[in-house]
């Protein structure tokens, strides 16, 4: 499998932790979403990719997956161990939503491409741009802060698809410099979770296209 990522995008980061969770090697090939305008807007990579975003993620028979909530999903249909959701269907769920709050409400806004057109079309100033991240992480973390149940992780003592998203997302606060002390909670199930093999793997700094 071939796996197009780059180090810094939290979709990719989160893809990383799962295949890492599921034991899978792939060849990574880095798509730099900066550098040269963005190599994602490639005519060859949008062949790959039409959305042009990473990461995609090509299996062995040359079938193409995008978007990190199908890729995961495949995952974890196709390699069920160690599972990435509970069996009781209201743990799946809080365990889903919770998910849903990073991939639906935060990590949309704060995504790439929402920055570069309030940049670039809508002229803001990198401290309007700063607040609009940091408002965005605040509103979502607040209400996770409420969601996620005892640890060590976000629900319990096994690793759940509510940590794969966090890790990622919790990464990018720390790089936007986004204050974090009113979520005690989910700092802890972060620092945790950053020590076990499968996560500390993925970490952006630990990839090959790391600057």
């Amino acid at each position: 499998m071939k796996l197009y990522t780059y180090f810094r995008s939290s979709a990719a980061y989160r893809t990383r932790i799962a295949l890492n969770l599921k034991g899978i090697t792939t060849e990574q090939i880095s798509i730099h979403l900066t550098k040269d305008g963005g190599k994602q807007h490639s005519p060859e990579y949008r062949t790959i990719n039409p959305q042009r975003r990473v990461p995609s993620l090509t299996l062995d028979n040359g079938t193409i997956l995008m978007q990190s909530p199908a890729i995961l999903e495949y995952l974890d249909e196709v390699h069920p161990n160690p599972p990435f959701l509970p069996k009781d269907p209201v743990a799946r769920a809080k365990v889903r939503a919770f998910a849903a709050v990073i991939g639906c409400d935060i990590h949309p806004l704060n995504n790439l491409a929402p920055l570069q057109y309030l940049r670039r079309v809508l002229k803001q100033e990198q401290p309007a741009i700063d607040a609009w991240y940091h408002h965005w992480i605040i509103e979502g973390f607040t209400a996770l802060e409420t969601m996620i149940e005892p640890g060590p992780y976000c629900f319990g003592a096994a690793v759940t698809l509510a940590d794969i998203y966090l890790v990622p997302q919790m990464y990018n606060a720390r790089r936007l410099k986004t204050p974090l002390d009113a979520f005690p909670k989910l700092v802890a199930a972060d620092a945790a979770l950053m020590q076990l093999p499968a996560f500390d793997k993925a970490r952006p700094e630990n990839q090959p296209d790391a600057e």
